[in-house]
């Protein structure tokens, strides 16, 4: 299930975002501050070119690329 970034609180969606940049794996050596990294996030899901994904079997929201997302899951 796809969640509309625009309906999350400021804070929550801010949260997600820095956990997504921070988690292990993401930095690759990349020294870019954290407001920078929260920033290209936040314009890649307005730009609609990232969703937040919710899997409902795992009770957890990730960041993705929608290019990565199955097709079936954005006509919802």
């Amino acid at each position: 299930m796809l969640i509309p970034h625009d309906q999350l609180e400021p804070d929550t969606l801010t949260r997600l975002i820095e956990d997504f940049v921070t988690r292990d794996g993401t930095d690759n050596g990349d020294e870019t501050p954290l407001p920078t990294r929260v920033e290209r996030v936040r314009r890649a899901l307005d730009k609609g070119e990232a969703v937040i994904v919710f899997d409902a079997d795992h009770q957890q929201c990730q960041l993705a690329l929608k290019r990565d997302v199955p097709k079936e899951w954005l006509l919802d």
